[in-house]
Parts: structure tokens; sequence; C-alpha cells
């Protein structure tokens, strides 16, 4: 049998793609290829695009895998097709273009350039960066801390949203974390940040000997840390489903309640791309539809 091809002319979304270096192993603990990381976004994309789309996009580069130079970028990468939706970001000189990733085409294209992580805002390109139509709180676990306490605190976090009638929708930040994430109608950026503040500084009272709230490393020891800053307009989060460049290729996996409620071990809830694809098309739906639900969304409290 002949070896799969190296470079492969495919039609995507009614765009022509050169993928390149197909064989070429990323993940060496994994044996992950370029194909496969390929593969997965094709398959993911019909999930993961609603929830990038008409969002700015940066990403984690990382051409050579898990073991070659990786680096954050917010341009569009060298390479990226004409045919490709920009936006541009208002900053602190002249505007900046950064890629949309509306499409199966773009998602397949940027990875294809090397680009294999996608980090959004919680702000969209059509309102501009000051307007939020999504909460995020970022529960990163300090050393000696897991996943599992990432959990506990998470259920908490949770209850105080629906108590200002807030749906959180939970995704394993497909490295060590857990994020929850909450639609709302669309709020100034100034509140969507106060009121993460407030909530993750009321949860860190309420669990003294789990939660922090500051950024101080020097306090997250054995604990985690409820990063609320994520919310601000300059920061990004880890989109639903992407890939994250680690030893052994993570995905941002949506979880339902009852797994982070039952989570007993750090493996528990962790998912590279076939697991990710596997729970996926057991389901049949997105368990983030609340998201992307103009609907759904709860309105911020005022104060």
């Amino acid at each position: 049998m002949s070896a799969a091809p190296d470079r492969q002319a495919v039609r995507v979304d009614g765009h022509q793609l050169a993928l390149t270096h197909l064989r070429k192993t990323l993940f060496p603990e994994s044996e992950h290829t370029k194909a496969e990381l390929l593969h997965y976004y094709a398959r993911i994309a019909p999930l993961m695009v609603p929830h990038t789309t008409d969002r700015a996009a940066s990403f984690v580069r990382a051409p050579d895998g898990v073991d070659g130079e990786r680096w954050y970028a917010k341009n569009p990468p060298p390479g990226c097709p004409e045919w490709v939706t920009l936006t541009s970001v208002p900053g602190k000189g002249k505007p900046a273009p950064h890629v949309v990733v509306d499409s199966t085409a773009t998602l397949v294209a940027m990875a294809n350039l090397g680009a294999y992580e996608v980090h959004v805002p919680q702000w969209r390109a059509g309102a501009g960066p000051a307007v939020h139509d999504r909460v995020v709180f970022d529960l990163d676990p300090g050393p000696g801390a897991d996943v599992t306490d990432c959990c506990r605190v998470a259920l908490p976090l949770r209850a105080a949203l629906a108590a200002d009638g807030l749906t959180a929708c939970a995704v394993t930040s497909g490295s060590k974390g857990l994020h929850l994430y909450v639609a709302v109608e669309p709020a100034p950026a100034e509140t969507a940040v106060a009121y993460a503040k407030r909530l993750a500084v009321r949860i860190r009272a309420e669990l003294p000997d789990l939660a922090v709230a500051t950024m101080s490393r020097a306090a997250r020891h054995g604990k985690v840390f409820i990063d609320w800053s994520q919310n601000a307009s300059a920061k990004t989060t880890a989109a639903p489903y992407t890939l994250r460049i680690r030893e052994r290729p993570g995905v941002a996996t949506p979880v339902d309640w009852d797994e982070v409620a039952a989570c007993a071990h750090p493996a528990d809830l962790a998912f590279g791309p076939e697991e990710a694809l596997a729970r996926a098309e057991e389901r049949g739906d997105d368990p983030l539809a609340p998201l992307s639900d103009a609907a759904r969304r709860g309105r911020l409290p005022e104060t």
C-alpha cells in the first residue's frame, strides 16, 4: 500500500486549498499528524464556526508542532487566502486586520498555515469592542490544583449566575482548566467586566480555601484562579472546539453539568480530537447552542 500523499488539493466551500506537509508528525507523543488535525477541523467545523463567526480571531501558530517554535498571532498569517473574511480591530495606532473564522474553508485554511489554536473575544466584530454579548470565566488551577478543583468552583459559580437569570455553559479549556460561558444581551464592555469581577470576588469569599480572584500568582498555590479579566475587550479566550497545543493535542470540549459534578480525576475531562469528535457525533447537537441563540441571552444585572 502506498503512503498517504504529503500534499493534496481539495475544494472546501467552493474554495481551492492546497494542503501541505500532511504526513508531518506534529505531536510525537501521540503521533498525530497534520493531516489528522486538518481532518478534525473539517469535521468539527459545523459546531465550532457558529462560536467564531463575526469575532476577530487570533491564533497560536506552531507550524512544526509541539516541539517547534510557537507564537501568538493577531494578524492574518502569511499565505492567508484573499477570500478569507477580515475585520479591522481598533488599537493604539491604526486599526489592525484580523481573520474572521466564519466557514469550514477558513478554519481549514488557517490550520493548513500552522494556526492550530483559535482564540476569540467576547464581542462581535459587527458591534465592536465596546459592546459584549458573552461573559466568560476562565477557571485556571494553580500549582497543586487541577480540573477537579475547577469543577468544585464551577458549580457554585453556575448557581450564582442562575440566580441572576443567566445560563452558564461549561467547556474544558483543552489544557488544565475549565471555561464557563454565558450569552448575554449586548452590554457595555465595562459592565461585563465589572459583573464578572464582582461575581468572582463573591465566589472567592464563599470558597476562601479553594478559589482566588487576584492576578497574583503567589496566591494561586493549591487554588483555582477565577479569571474574570478575559472579559476585557483586548483579551481573547480559546474558542470552543479549538485544538490546544500541548504534549498531546487537547480540545476545548463542551461538557454537561452532570459531568462537571461527577469529575473525580483530571482524565475525566480530558479530550483529544478523536474523543471530541466521537462525543459530538454521539450527541448529535451542540450543547453550546445557547451561546449563539439570541433568544436565550440573559440580561446582565445593572449593579
